[in-house]
This record gives structure tokens, C-alpha cells and sequence, in this order.
């Protein structure tokens, strides 16, 4: 199949494009600039391969929980490049795309939300699909589930953010923690591509971010108290 995902609901810019066996990527840590640098790297990328977005069977982005622009970003950057050129589309969770990525098949997963919170989510890869064991949620890190079990991995940003609090949380239950881990495209192409093949995409105006938290900016008390969106 020939396919582009992207990710943006992270500082990083991430893009993958598949045609037929082969990969094309672009990652790079982009951070407010993803706007203006997402459609430049995607038409080099599809130069690169020789095709035009028409030759494409669909496209798949990082549908969040994530920065609330970045998530926006990606999912406008689908729907108008899917308008135009009549593709189907995926939306993928970019927590499950942070275990995809890690490598490994037990994965929690525990993304910066900040204002002083995490995304959290847990899953199990069992028969190549991922299983999930804890629903993602929002949460102070203190707060996130209990999971049973050990040989657990810890990935995502929120392990670099909050390591203290996490690891001692799991400490017992944990084999590696693995906080550079982002949600990259290549993970979310992975992810979607069943769901292609299996002719489950949806039309370009049916996909739409996915927002655990709806706020969107910090009070008085919590910008004093030196917390971050």
C-alpha cells in the first residue's frame, strides 16, 4: 500500500510515507514551527518516492491526546490533504503509537500532559494486536492506575517529567524505562495499516483530534505556581 502518517502532538515532527515496501521519514524536533514545516516535508518526501499524492491509498496522523495545536495541526493537515485528493483516512492514538514505538510489548505509557499531569495509558501486544490494559486517561502522576504484573515498560515523555513520583509508583513492576520514546509516524503508519487493509478508514470529515483534557489554559494560581500548558 502507499501511505503517509504524521505526527505532531509533540514537539517533534514526525513523517512517514510507504509505497509499496519502501519508507520514506522526516523527523525532526520542530516545535512551533510543525505549521509551516508539515506540508514542505511532506511534498519533499513525496518527490523523494517519485509519486503524487493521488498515487496515495490513504493517510493516517496522530489523532492525540497531545498539545492541543499540534493535535489540531495534524488532523486539519489530514482532512485537507484527503479533501483534495479523495483518500480515505486513520486516526491513530498516539499513546498506543508511544508502544508502538518503544519496541517493546508490555508498555506503559505516560506522555507530559503538563499543568502538572500526565496521559497515561497501559497495553499489552499479544498475536500483533495491542491489547488495552488501562484506558488512557488524565491524571496527576501520583494518581495513575495501579497495574498488575511485572515486566512492565515505562515510555513517553512523562517519565522524564515526573520520574520520581512514576518510578517509585511501579518500581517493583518496571524492566526499563524509556522516556525519549515519542509517538513517530512510522509507529502510527504500523498501526494503521491493518485498519486500511481491513477497509475500516474513515472519510475525511469524519476523523477529529482526541481530547482527554479540555482545558486549554492555566489560572492565575497555577501560572504563579510556575505550571505549563
Amino acid at each position: 500500500m502507499n501511505l503517509l502518517a504524521f505526527d505532531t502532538s509533540t514537539e517533534f515532527l514526525s513523517i512517514a510515507l510507504q509505497v509499496d515496501e519502501r519508507l520514506w521519514s522526516f523527523n525532526a524536533e520542530a516545535g512551533a514551527t510543525s505549521s509551516q514545516r508539515i506540508l514542505p516535508e511532506i511534498e519533499r518526501l513525496l518527490e523523494q518516492a517519485s509519486i503524487k499524492l493521488a498515487d496515495l491509498d490513504g493517510i493516517a496522523f496522530g489523532a492525540g491526546p497531545g498539545a492541543f495545536t499540534g493535535v489540531r495541526i495534524a488532523c486539519g493537515v489530514a482532512q485537507g490533504l484527503a479533501f483534495g485528493a479523495n483518500l480515505p483516512v486513520v486516526a491513530v492514538h498516539t499513546l498506543m503509537a508511544v508502544a508502538q514505538a518503544s519496541g517493546h510489548d508490555k508498555v506503559i505509557v505516560c506522555q507530559d500532559a503538563r499543568m502538572g499531569e500526565i496521559y497515561f495509558a497501559a497495553y499489552t501486544l499479544k498475536d500483533a494486536i495491542w491489547q488495552t490494559i488501562s484506558p488512557a486517561i488524565v491524571c496527576k502522576p501520583e494518581l495513575a492506575p495501579a497495574l498488575d504484573g511485572d515486566g512492565w515498560v515505562g515510555a513517553g515523555s512523562g517519565w522524564a517529567a515526573y520520574e520520581p513520583i512514576l518510578q517509585s509508583k511501579y518500581a517493583s513492576q518496571l524492566k526499563a524505562i524509556l522516556p525519549q520514546v515519542t509517538p513517530t509516524a512510522q509507529a502510527v503508519l504500523t498501526l494503521a495499516q491493518p485498519i486500511f487493509e481491513a477497509g475500516l478508514a474513515q472519510a475525511a470529515h469524519e476523523v477529529a483530534p482526541i481530547y482527554i483534557r479540555n482545558r486549554v489554559a492555566l489560572t492565575t494560581q497555577e501560572r504563579t505556581q510556575g505550571l505549563r500548558l
